[in-house]
């Protein structure tokens, strides 16, 4: 007899379902997986100031160049 056979687990899910409600569990999940990227950044030294919108501002000259990347 396991520590989590498979009928444990359906009652656990069971029980989060009840106690938190169908719609919470998904936030709760993302938040979950938020906190646990940013830990992994932070072991592997990463910064967490990186800057999240990279736009840049082309300006046009008249003529059909493509932008250079």
């Amino acid at each position: 007899m396991g520590l989590l056979e498979p009928s444990h687990i359906i009652l656990i899910v069971l029980a989060l379902l009840l106690f938190f409600g169908g719609k919470k569990i998904p936030e709760l999940m993302k938040g979950l997986g938020k906190g646990m990227k940013e830990f992994k950044d932070a072991q592997n030294g990463e910064s967490g100031s990186t800057p999240t919108n990279n736009t840049t501002t082309n300006t046009t000259t008249g003529t059909d160049e493509k932008p250079r990347v």
